[in-house]
Order: structure tokens, then sequence, then C-alpha cells
């Protein structure tokens, strides 16, 4: 599972113009899911993220978590974080997972971090979305639950 996590003061996501989530400060996640994911990698993801120290202290060093600042999470579904354009100019999604997979992981992640007390919204799962976001910082990690970056 691939997740590309950026601080942000506020973030939303549209779909056909109406918006279907949006936060005030918190996480916006876009959340690749790999065929080979299991129930370890959802476990990984969902206490490693929100357990981040990627928000700023008193004095000014990342040293809170959201949990520490009472943030929200925007979670958005993006199967394209598996492409791979190493071999050519049009990337490859074969270790993508398969949509009702990918799916059942996405959902399964999103409930772990609600049973944690956190608000997560969401995108919707293989619609058109534009997403918006301001990038506080800016703060943009990458994360692999296979720990390949």
């Amino acid at each position: 599972m691939r997740c590309v996590i950026q601080r942000v003061t506020n973030a939303s996501v549209t779909v056909e113009g109406e918006t279907v989530g949006a936060i005030g400060r918190g996480l916006m996640v876009l959340v690749g899911v790999c065929a080979d994911d299991g129930d370890q990698d959802v476990k990984y993801m969902a206490d490693k993220v929100p357990n981040l120290r990627i928000f700023e202290d008193d004095q000014g060093k990342m040293n809170l978590s959201l949990k520490d600042v009472g943030g929200d999470i925007l979670a958005v579904s993006q199967f394209t974080l598996y492409g791979d354009a190493r071999g050519s100019r049009r990337p490859s999604f074969i270790q993508a997972a398969r949509p009702e997979e990918a799916n059942a992981r996405y959902e399964q992640l999103i409930a772990a971090w609600r049973a944690q007390g956190l608000r997560v919204e969401t995108g919707r799962f293989r619609a058109e979305m534009q997403v918006a976001l301001v990038n506080d910082g800016p703060v943009t990690i990458l994360m692999d639950s296979a720990k390949t970056f």
C-alpha cells in the first residue's frame, strides 16, 4: 500500500461539481493499493499515518501528530500511485490491485482510522475527481507499506 501524505490547512474533493469530502487542518492522503496488499499493509498505514509527527509544536519543530493537533483526514483512492513508467513513456499499472480488491482495502483503511476516533472524509471510488488543497509548509511524505522507499 502506498500513501502520499500532505499536511494541509484545507482540502476538498469534488465529483461532477459536488463536493463529496472536505477538511480543514489535517492530512490529505492519496491511497494506492497493490495487488499483493493484505491486512498487515492496512494495519501498517492505519497506525503510521495518523501518528506521523509532521505538525509543528510551540518551538516550530515537527513534533506533533495528527492526533495531537486534532486534525482530520481526506482520503482519496489513487491507483496511479502504482504506475510504473521506468520501461516506457506510458505507465503500466500491473502492480495496482483490481478495483474490487482495491476498494475493499481502501474502505478497510478508512474504517481503521475511524475506529481510532479520527474524522475521515473521502473521495468517491472510481469516480473522476477534482482535488483541491492548500499544502501547509509544504510538507509531503511518501510511504509504502513494503518499505521500498
